[in-house]
């Protein structure tokens, strides 16, 4: 199978607290086109070791065009209303987390892993014979 390069990007964020305070921290994108569908999150504070959370590729680009996702991770672009922003929201049983992302940066991360995977072409870049093993080996 042929290997393509990585898509990497780091991205400033802001955590959300209230409508007044919020707290800058750094998220790093990263993309395997040998995992196609979906965009690694490591969130990195002052504090608090990195946070990844695992987001598929076409919520963050629905999420550009209007609301998309449920559950657990939901994306929406605010840039309609005058604002050059995204949020992301991210849930676990012990809290919500509201993150204000520059649109521009998320727009441009995603261009750079279409070029190297098309939207719609993913699959012929997983390796099924290495998928099939691996599902046969852990039962």
């Amino acid at each position: 199978m042929e290997s393509l390069k990585t898509v990497m990007q780091g991205v400033a964020v802001q955590l959300v607290i209230s409508r007044t305070y919020s707290l800058s921290m750094c998220m790093s994108l990263r993309y395997e086109p040998t995992d196609p569908y979906v965009v690694r999150a490591v969130f990195f504070t002052h504090t608090d070791e990195p946070t990844e959370w695992v987001l598929g590729r076409d919520l963050l680009a629905d999420g550009l065009r209007g609301s998309a996702g449920c559950g657990d991770i939901r994306v929406w672009s605010a840039v309609g209303r005058g604002d050059q922003a995204m949020y992301i929201v991210l849930g676990t049983p012990a809290g919500t987390a509201l993150l204000e992302v520059p649109v521009q940066d998320v727009k441009a991360f995603l261009e750079s892993t279409e070029a190297l995977v098309p939207r719609g072409t993913e699959s012929g870049h997983i390796d099924w014979d290495l998928e099939l093993a691996n599902l046969f080996a852990n039962g």
